[in-house]
């Protein structure tokens, strides 16, 4: 009995060969990104020691935090408030979901356009990457994007006295934007999948 499967040759002539090789050239630019997390690790690791520090009083620490979270008052601040340490955690979960936006790019980016993990038996392979592709990363980027947007907005807000009414109103703007792009690009997947589906 002949095996009913197609035959598949694993050699490619030099110029696509050639080509085809190419998308290790993207390797220096997710290397690059682990680096920039290493960054934001580092700035996480930071803004957290200096908010530990303060709460157990300590007035550099305490404004270290105040110029990082550019929070201003008329009134001298001795100790951390409530709008303080509020703000510094929505600064903590901006690095944090940045961070995750990192992590859906290089893995992603890598398992889409360059090559294949092999990750089907790992216990820790993120449940995302079993159906990621070009249009899922998509999807998923600009979600992740809308969230830290929406953090960033939040601290504006809750900081509003520090900021004038147009950076306000185009911060708004922008977020509403972002929105917006997301449906887009969510219904134009969805709209595809039917196309596909139906040309079947």
């Amino acid at each position: 009995m002949s095996d009913s499967k197609p035959s598949r040759s694993t050699s490619l002539r030099p110029i696509p060969s050639f080509i085809f090789a190419s998308r290790w050239l993207q390797l220096p630019l997710y290397v690059g990104l682990i680096a920039a997390q290493v960054v934001y690790v580092f700035h996480f690791l930071v803004e957290l020691k200096h908010l530990i520090e303060a709460v157990f009083g300590s007035p550099s620490a305490l404004q270290a935090l105040i110029s990082s979270i550019g929070y201003k008052t008329d009134v001298a601040i001795s100790s951390l408030n409530e709008t303080i340490i509020m703000l510094v955690v929505l600064g903590l979960i901006d690095v944090v979901m940045i961070s995750n936006l990192l992590i859906m790019v290089i893995i992603g980016g890598y398992e889409t356009f360059v090559s294949r993990m092999r990750l089907d038996d790992h216990p820790d392979q993120p449940e995302w990457l079993n159906h990621v592709n070009a249009s899922v990363l998509k999807v998923k980027l600009a979600t992740a994007i809308i969230g830290i947007s929406s953090i960033h907005l939040l601290k504006t807000f809750i900081n509003a006295a520090n900021y004038d009414l147009k950076v306000l109103m185009w911060q708004t703007i922008i977020h509403v934007v972002f929105l917006l792009s997301a449906l887009a690009i969510a219904m134009t997947d969805k709209l595809m999948v039917r196309s596909d589906d139906g040309s079947h």
